[in-house]
């Protein structure tokens, strides 16, 4: 019993507002026992005689304790005290007088029953399940409510019999939610109901049975929306989310109360927001529904719109020194947001038309909220609206830059976020078309010395468009842009010292960033105006509110050093260095979200490609605070910190640059930095960083090299079986293969392989399980052409993660030759599925790709393979689809390279299939040139190695009449290796009689040449000028070859004999 008081004590002081107490107490709790802590918890619910709060904090902590820790506990308990334990809960629910109490113990129940479902779906607690259909039949209004508490909590309740209960479970919702004296009952049953909705959201049949509880669900919501409980209309937004499907029989029923609670100004905030957030994520979950009921959708339109009106009249906001964060539960941010978001899912096509006059209206409003409103929903829908916009830009573009000039400040800051925002949106064409109109608007707002927050939103649009403005297009306003942005910069200063206002000036100083960013060595004339300005910034703002002063600053001059280059910036890198290492020695106690960070690694970065970084005082350098700064020797330094994600995202881009940039010079720390690397594959990957590791450490030889190696295999495998987002996976695949390119036969050990050969064959799985879902979503009732293009794209990104595949496949052939064809064959059937003729052109052409490979690397023994392959290969040379002709084409090329006598029928019967491709009248329009080109080296490779499969003499005046290849450069330098064998042994055909055919052969070579078709480090570059140069000595023959060639071929060939 003293034990018990104890623990009483214990919970109260759990509670404590003490921080000490607190601490002490759950330090306490944590050395109870599992078993006592459920013994004490349970004994503090049901006394009666026990503090309500305490009770509330029993119930917390056991639910807690049978969610984190039921397996370390629950198991050892004896049957007999399990038992006990759910007798208890069951007894407290039913005789707790305290609803919230009960409502507590009900959770417990459902936590503990979540945890008694076994992996066969039993129900280990059977008389829950009867307590359950009792308390719903019940006249006790607290047991039916704790019932429905228990549902709505675990849906799932009913295990593997669900199936067999259903009618009972639909019966017990419908006659709850028609429960017309209790409305908490209703409410309740519409929140199990959608609960459960949700945890079978994919059983379509399941589904489409429920569908008749919705209507009982849409009433609860409009219901209890005016009770103040927002509850359900949260689970609806819900199932907009996960199981849209469920919402189609009664879809306009579902909008049209959305937005009548949308529009009801006696919602609060949040409910109106809410009742709008099912509308706008069905636009995204199920966008082709939708579509099906534009007229609502129009509806909802002003509604957004009228929250963005919703703006509170505030006189210090022009003035304002610190940008407060977005109030994300204000109306208008809700509204803008909202707009941003249907437009993305329903596309311009459909909500263009829709918004366009309403905008154009706010827009002549004398209320400066509807016109600050219609500016910012214009910059809101560029996005999802782009080409629709895109064609009236020359419209919109006047429209708004009259707003520059309008009389209130909000309403111009609002043309200066539209201008910044399609200045983005529609870069590069915003910039060629209107350069002129819109840098001058900006400077003009840029001088309202009156309303700095104006002003810095000017700058802001500014930078926005000298990003992506082509350097050729802003040369012209250098002159401008330049006496504009120091002006201001030099007021600016003045009033940071005078009042401390910084605001235009960060804006300010990243606008001469992007604008030397963009205009590179034009810059030069004005590094004197603005670099000891710059300078004083960083050495003189050290006060922690103008830390990101410091860092945009910092940005600032590494980005001019860049653009000026080394030979103007070189005199005061030295300085600049100085002072960064300063901010770095001086400041030990950067704080990991100091903004100065991530502007000072790119910084350190930027001065690695512009000038050797001087080391002298360098040597003295901390480590503290997670910097790690590196002497490379020949005055060639970094540094680095490793803090938040975003700071790693830099530093990751930024070991690559020194990698890049010091080549050789950084193989010192090639094992610091891929320890370094190999863990954030779990977060981010660059693309070249190990590939440049690898290279690095080969400098230290061999054994060096596989150290370091097998430190990234095993990662860079793992990452690939477990990388969630495609960009990323695809890059890591990229890299993978490159490196087993780099490190060659004996990289992989059996594990690697055997890791390896599941993972390629889960996503070749994949690939075909993604292929039929999305014809599955070709056949329902809502595809439209807005699906289409969404599963065009998906198709899209399946397809190119199915190219890494081949990579990482045609890395292992090349390393691994015939040796890895016994590992091969687990994935053969799923590349042999690739290349059916009913598969899309991009799985033929890629399986094709794979086989060529095959046969390219693994010959002889790869013609065990035939079967599965030559007869697809050879019908593939006539496919409809160039890239697939192309694959089909290499492929008989290496047959006749590689495979050995048994392809020898295959290259015979290939031939005439080849000539047909070449021969035929589209062959050399852009889109087949390439596919033709592989059919023109293919047969070039048949008569070269396999002379016996084809009638060399009647073919050849043909081959040599399709030359030269000015598409693909490998395979053109293949037919100028065969040309010179030709040559070379005075091929009569070839030659022609007394050399009638050299002025022909010469402008093949002059032509091949003068398209880098052939390059100098080519081998044959060299055999081709010694033709050249036998003929130069022969007087009128080369006069007349030479006469034949245009001016630009002459000094092509005049450029091979200097070179070669």
């Amino acid at each position: 019993m003293a034990e018990q008081q104890q623990f009483y004590l214990l919970l109260g002081n759990l509670m404590s507002p003490d921080n000490n107490i607190r601490k002490q107490s759950e330090e306490a709790y944590d050395t109870i026992p599992g078993q006592t802590k459920i013994t004490f918890l349970l004994q503090a619910i049901r006394d009666a005689a026990c503090a309500e709060e305490v009770k509330t904090m029993a119930a917390v902590l056991l639910r807690r304790l049978l969610s984190s820790s039921f397996e370390e506990i629950y198991p050892g308990l004896t049957v007999d005290m399990q038992t006990a334990i759910k007798t208890e809960l069951v007894t407290s629910i039913q005789t707790e007088a305290s609803p919230n109490i009960r409502k507590k113990v009900a959770d417990i129940a459902a936590e503990l029953c979540r945890n008694l479902i076994d992996d066969d779906g039993n129900n280990q607690w059977p008389e829950l399940l009867k307590f359950l259909f009792d308390s719903v039949n019940s006249n006790n209004v607290g047991l039916r409510e704790a019932a429905l508490h228990i549902f709505w909590n675990f849906p799932g309740i009913f295990g593997n019999q669900q199936q067999h209960y259903m009618e009972v479970i639909k019966r017990m919702l419908v006659q709850c939610m028609q429960d017309q004296e209790n409305p908490q009952i209703r409410t309740l049953a519409a929140r199990a109901a959608a609960s459960f909705v949700l945890s079978n959201e994919g059983n379509a049949a399941l589904l489409k049975h429920f569908s008749d509880l919705l209507p009982g669900i849409l009433q609860a919501v409009n219901e209890s929306c005016y009770q103040a409980d927002d509850s359900v209309l949260k689970s609806l937004v819900e199932i907009a989310d996960t199981a849209p499907k469920y919402l189609r029989p009664n879809l306009e029923a579902t909008l049209q109360l959305s937005l009548k609670l949308c529009a009801d100004t006696n919602l609060t905030n949040m409910q109106r927001q809410l009742a709008l957030e099912v509308i706008v994520t069905l636009s995204e979950t199920a966008a082709a529904m939708l579509r099906k009921h534009t007229a609502i959708v129009a509806s909802s339109v002003p509604q957004m719109l009228a929250m963005m009106v919703d703006l509170e009249e505030d006189e210090e906001w022009a003035m304002a020194d610190e940008l407060e964060d977005d109030d994300f539960d204000s109306n208008a941010v809700a509204g803008e947001s909202a707009l941003d978001r249907i437009a993305c899912g329903l596309g311009g096509k459909i909500v263009l038309p829709m918004i366009k006059q309403h905008i154009m209206t706010m827009l002549q409003n004398p209320d400066w909220k509807y016109r600050h409103a219609g500016l910012m929903a214009l910059s809101a829908i560029g996005e999802g609206c782009h080409q629709q916009m895109e064609a009236i830009l020359n419209e919109i573009v006047s429209f708004v830059l009259l707003f520059c000039q309008d009389p209130h400040p909000r309403v111009r800051y609002a043309a200066c976020n539209a201008v910044g925002q399609m200045a983005s949106d529609f870069a590069p064409t915003f910039q060629k078309k209107f350069h002129d109109k819109v840098i001058s608007a900006l400077l003009q707002t840029m001088e309202d010395q009156t309303n700095p927050r104006v002003q810095a939103h000017a700058a802001a649009a500014l930078i926005n468009f000298t990003e992506d403005c082509p350097k050729s297009l802003l040369v012209p306003y250098l002159d401008s842009l330049v006496q504009h942005l120091h002006v201001i910069m030099a007021a600016k200063l003045q009033e940071l010292v005078q009042k401390g206002t910084k605001l235009v000036l960060e804006q300010v100083v990243t606008s001469i960033a992007s604008v030397a960013d963009t205009a590179e060595e034009k810059f030069v004339p004005y590094y004197d105006l603005f670099m000891p300005s710059l300078k004083h910034i960083v050495e003189n703002a050290v006060q922690k509110e103008l830390r990101l002063l410091r860092g945009k600053t910092i940005e600032c001059i590494s980005l001019i050093g860049l653009a000026v280059g080394k030979e103007k910036f070189m005199p005061d890198a030295s300085a600049v260095m100085q002072l960064l290492l300063k901010t770095q020695t001086d400041f030990n106690d950067l704080e990991d979200d100091d903004p100065q960070i991530s502007y000072m690694i790119s910084a350190w970065a930027r001065m690695s490609e512009v000038a050797l970084l001087d080391t002298q005082d360098m040597e003295n350098m901390s480590e503290d605070d997670g910097w790690e700064f590196v002497n490379l020797g020949d005055q060639q330094s970094f540094g680095i910190k490793t803090a938040g994600l975003e700071e790693k995202a830099t530093a990751c881009q930024m070991l690559v640059c020194y990698a890049k940039e010091l080549k050789e010079g950084f193989v010192e720390y090639t094992e610091q930095v891929v320890k370094l690397m190999v863990p954030l594959l779990k977060f981010y990957f660059h693309d070249d960083i190990l590939l440049y590791e690898c290279s690095c450490a080969r400098v230290r030889g061999p054994e060096y090299l596989t150290q370091m190696w097998h430190f990234m295999c095993d990662a860079l495998i793992k990452a690939i079986g477990t990388e969630p987002d495609s960009d990323v996976l695809s890059e890591i695949m990229h890299s993978f293969a490159k490196c087993i390119e780099l490190m060659g036969e004996g990289c992989l050990n059996n594990e690697h392989f055997e890791e390896l050969g599941g993972i390629l064959k889960g996503k070749l799985e994949e690939h075909f399980k993604n292929q039929e879902l999305r014809q599955t979503k070709r056949q329902d009732e809502d595809y439209d052409e807005g699906v289409e293009e969404t599963l065009q794209d998906e198709d899209e990104n399946d397809v190119y993660i199915l190219t890494k595949v081949s990579d990482i496949l045609h890395s292992v052939f090349c390393s691994y030759k015939e040796q890895v064809l016994p590992w091969f064959e687990q994935l053969l059937q799923l590349v042999v599925q690739l290349i059916c003729p009913s598969r899309p052109w991009a799985d033929r052409q890629w399986g094709l790709c794979i086989f060529d490979d095959v046969v390219e690397h693994c010959s002889p023994s790869s013609f065990k393979y035939a079967d599965y392959f030559l007869r697809p290969m050879l019908q593939s040379l006539c496919d409809t689809s160039p890239e697939v002709r192309q694959a089909a084409a290499y492929g008989v090329g290496v047959m006749a390279q590689y495979g050995g006598d048994s392809y020898r029928p295959f290259c015979t019967e290939a031939l005439p299939l080849l000539v047909g491709v070449i021969q035929s009248p589209e062959s050399k329009v852009k889109e087949n040139v390439n596919a033709t080109e592989n059919c023109i080296s293919a047969v070039g490779k048949v008569m070269r190695f396999r002379p016996e499969c084809a009638n060399v003499n009647e073919i050849l005046p043909h081959w040599l009449s399709w030359l030269p290849l000015n598409e693909d450069k490998e395979e053109a330098v293949h037919t100028f290796d065969f040309l010179c064998d030709l040559i070379e042994s005075n091929n009569p055909i070839v030659l022609g009689p007394d050399n009638s055919n050299l002025p022909k052969i010469f402008q093949i070579i002059a032509e091949g040449v003068a398209n880098e078709s052939v390059k100098s480090e080519d081998a044959c570059s060299k055999r081709l000028a010694n033709v050249i140069r036998q003929v130069q000595g022969s007087g009128g023959l080369w006069t007349q070859c030479v006469s034949t060639l245009n001016e630009n071929q002459q000094k092509a060939v005049q450029d091979l004999l200097n070179t070669a």
